[in-house]
């Protein structure tokens, strides 16, 4: 992965800003991943969460708990359209060895340590991401990284 992708993350605009809904995102390859899941964060603010706003209240009236509440919606309804509707592989890394490098295969101190962890039921996979949402929010988590390993075995390599 180049610079760039490892050092992409979802990373939300100032909560109870303008853009409190919106993730930042830089130019390159990882933008379209974030659109994709931007848009889902949009849906869930404007239609599923309940809150006393308005519409256009309900994008800026976002505080910090709110955005994760959302990039875990967003990120768990992608994964689950993904698998087609049954099931959700999410991704984390973890300081155990997974994958034991190779000839064929260069180490690079990150993919070698993911974990896979399998839902069947979406909600059960929301919940898992909120609880685990630094690793895909923080800074040096690879966070798109992560969620587009997470995509690739959702959807399965055979599909």
């Amino acid at each position: 992965f180049s610079c760039e992708w490892v050092k992409a993350c979802f990373r939300f605009h100032e909560p109870y800003s303008d853009l409190a809904y919106a993730l930042e995102a830089e130019k390159g390859g990882t933008r379209a991943i974030l659109m994709v899941v931007q848009a889902y964060i949009i849906k869930y603010l404007l239609f599923i969460r309940t809150t006393e706003y308005t519409h256009l209240e309900r994008l800026c009236r976002v505080s910090r708990q709110e955005q994760g509440e959302a990039l875990a919606a967003a990120l768990a309804d992608t994964l689950w359209a993904a698998g087609g509707g049954g099931r959700a592989v999410i991704c984390l890394v973890t300081a155990a060895i997974h994958v034991v490098p190779s000839s064929d295969y260069k180490a690079d101190n990150f993919t070698e340590r993911i974990q896979l962890f399998e839902f069947s039921e979406k909600a059960a996979a929301q919940e898992f991401i909120l609880g685990h949402i630094n690793c895909f929010k923080d800074e040096r988590s690879h966070g798109v990284i992560l969620f587009l390993y997470s995509l690739l075995f959702s959807r399965t390599l055979e599909r």
